[in-house]
């Protein structure tokens, strides 16, 4: 069956058009179409609560091109899910972005809790890595919020969702490129918060193996690689250490706005909140390297995520 999934971040809004098909009892995707747009949907939130007219109609646009390429692929009404995260939690206007979603496509979009974002997250994910008996710690760093969701090739045990990401702590923390040493501080402080406010939830120290889905991690992972455009297919299911890590994302946090658009793997909507997030990224797959006594040594990237259990979730459906 063919389904359409919508994942609208704070950051960035993307589509995936798949075929779902059966892998020896599995269900498994075949991309036709995917594709992103960073809106920066979530702009200005933390401050106002609200979103802004000129976030709301960027989204609109991107909405309005991907109804388009539903339209064009034949999917049907009922197999498009449109899935909205952290800012639309957040935002005391959020109807006006329901209401214009629907008149775009046609369909009601679902603001999803931070449970069930985390559960889609580890679905999509383990597509990349592999279902085990080994405790995977899958953790999906956005704009707005981090999931951190412990589970087993069996599903989901625990999950949790903490406001922490690359365009909140941006707009609050960081303000510079290069980045100076007191906002890496800030930044690395307010992870070490929010780590143990997950903590306090999910059992970090049990995680037998980590996986980082999401475009931040995803962009560590092209630098560390040392890429000279982005490449999806070199990035997916690479490991990487808490050492490399650590030295790619001191690198990005260093370069200043020009040296991170000349990167041929950068997107432009990424430019001015990597810092942010690596030193973000980095501090998580440090802490949870400490909290399980060396035993992750390192993190696996997914370019499989939220989007990828979207769709299989719509297969559910039917």
């Amino acid at each position: 069956m063919r389904v359409a999934a919508i994942d609208c971040g704070t950051n960035s809004i993307r589509l995936l058009i798949a075929e779902v098909y059966e892998d020896n009892g599995a269900r498994r995707l075949r991309d036709i179409v995917r594709v992103m747009r960073i809106v920066r949907l979530g702009e200005g939130i933390d401050a106002t609560g609200e979103f802004a007219p000129a976030a709301l109609e960027r989204t609109f646009e991107a909405a309005r091109e991907y109804a388009a390429l539903i339209a064009e692929h034949n999917v049907p009404t009922e197999a498009i899910r449109f899935v909205a995260t952290s800012a639309s939690r957040d935002a005391r206007n959020k109807q006006v972005f329901i209401d214009g979603i629907r008149d775009i496509l046609g369909i009601d979009l679902e603001v999803i809790s931070g449970d069930e974002e985390a559960s889609l997250s580890f679905a999509g994910a383990l597509l990349a890595v592999g279902a085990d008996e080994r405790e995977t710690l899958v953790f999906d760093l956005g704009g707005g919020s981090t999931e951190f969701v412990l589970g087993t090739a069996a599903g989901v045990q625990v999950s949790k969702s903490v406001n922490i990401g690359c365009v909140r702590l941006t707009e609050r923390l960081m303000h510079h490129a290069p980045a100076l040493e007191s906002e890496i501080a800030a930044v690395r402080a307010e992870a070490d918060e929010r780590i143990a406010e997950a903590a306090a939830i999910v059992p970090l120290e049990r995680a037998q193996r980590l996986v980082a889905v999401a475009g931040t991690a995803t962009t560590v992972a092209a630098a560390a690689l040392g890429l000279d455009s982005y490449d999806s297919a070199a990035i997916n299911a690479q490991y990487f250490t808490v050492g490399q890590v650590q030295e790619t994302a001191s690198w990005l946090a260093a370069l200043g706005t020009q040296e991170r658009s000349s990167l041929g793997y950068m997107h432009p909507g990424r430019v001015d909140v990597i810092g942010t997030g690596a030193t973000i990224y980095a501090r998580i797959v440090e802490r949870i390297s400490e909290l399980t006594g060396g035993v992750v040594e390192g993190v696996t990237v997914s370019e499989h995520d939220i989007l990828d259990g979207i769709a299989l979730s719509i297969a559910e459906r039917f």
